[in-house]
């Protein structure tokens, strides 16, 4: 029985086809064809790197605008006479072992650490901090030529800071490293309230802008020596000599304007810091003197009490006190006036009444 589908007939047989022929590029089609996907991947890369180039920027000119890049100055672009100086005595500072010290640290290791400065209003750079690494910088310069001290690394201030926070940025390290005394930090408060561009004017009242990150004890201490060197002036010739609590206490013990010119006249003819503080110890103990002899002649205050009936007496100095059952708001004011004035004859040595 022949093979047949239900429909009766066989299925229909079909020629075979012919193999197809593979194809492959030839020379000059696989060169254009690499050539391609070459270019689609250096295309993709070049995008990937334009895109990585913008955000780059985007973020160096953020930090740049947040003040967090540094860059090298010539010591030439920067000027240090706009911001006055955290330090008393500057040229003694400048010559001091100190500084020898730091010369030989940069001179061996170069500079760590940046100093900061600002945009003047001339356009030029001012210097905010690092008084001390700038002038040690200048000094090698001078000294050796070598163009490597000729610049200087710094942080550039953003925007444009007000001038009572570059105070306060100029004091910051130096407050916190406690390189300062309490007479230099005085100084700047009383130099900052003489600043035209800052609106206070009281230096009391500018210590605790300036210096609100130390304890109020601490600034309790510069406030006295605002006093004192405001009202000593240029006789206190030696300021941070003046040891804390000896400041202090002639600040506290200055009571009137005879004291502060009799103690100038003493302090403008001293010829060195000790003979200086001398004066002032001695100020100290001729003010101690009067309140301590004054003090054993005072009669030590007194307190009684007695009755006189229902009525209680309190007597103490300056006050005699009645506390009694009687409603004194409902006595006449007549009769009050009658009963004090007897009080005070019978004080007075009048006749006794029974």
């Amino acid at each position: 029985m022949s093979r047949s589908n239900k429909f009766g007939f066989e299925p229909l047989e079909t020629k075979p086809t012919t193999p197809r022929r593979e194809r492959s590029p030839g020379p000059m089609g696989a060169a254009v064809r690499d050539v391609a996907d070459n270019l689609a991947e250096t295309t993709e890369a070049k995008v990937a790197q334009r895109r990585q180039n913008a955000e780059d920027a985007k973020n160096f000119r953020l930090a740049r605008d947040e003040g967090r890049v540094l860059v090298r100055i010539s010591l030439a672009e920067i000027a240090i006479d706009d911001l006055p100086r955290d330090r008393l005595e500057l040229e003694a500072v400048a010559a001091s072992d100190e500084m020898e010290e730091l010369k030989a640290s940069i001179r061996e290791r170069g500079q760590k650490e940046p100093v900061e400065v600002y945009e003047g209003s001339d356009g030029r750079y001012q210097l905010k901090k690092g008084w001390r690494r700038f002038t040690a910088l200048s000094q090698l310069y001078s000294e050796t030529g070598e163009e490597d001290f000729s610049t200087i690394i710094a942080r550039v201030e953003a925007g444009q800071g007000d001038r009572i926070s570059r105070y306060v940025d100029m004091v910051e390290e130096n407050v916190v490293r406690e390189d300062l005394t309490f007479a230099e930090m005085a100084q700047v408060a009383i130099t900052a309230a003489e600043d035209e561009a800052i609106e206070e004017v009281d230096p009391a009242e500018l210590v605790n802008r300036l210096y609100g990150a130390l304890h109020k004890t601490k600034r309790s201490y510069i406030r006295n020596f605002v006093f004192l060197l405001v009202s000593l002036s240029d006789a206190l010739k030696w300021p941070k000599d003046v040891a804390r609590n000896l400041g202090v206490d002639v600040a506290r013990a200055i009571k009137d304007a005879k004291q502060v010119e009799a103690l100038q006249d003493q302090l403008r003819a001293c010829i060195s810091p000790e003979a200086q503080n001398r004066v002032l110890a001695g100020f100290l103990e001729s003010e101690k003197a009067p309140r301590a002899s004054g003090a054993k002649a005072r009669t030590p205050k007194q307190k009684f009490e007695f009755f006189v009936g229902k009525t209680k007496v309190t007597a103490r100095q300056g006050e005699c006190r009645l506390v009694s059952e009687r409603d004194f708001a409902t006595i006449p004011k007549e009769r009050l006036e009658e009963a004090v004035r007897a009080f005070e004859g019978a004080l007075r040595g009048g006749p006794r009444i029974r």
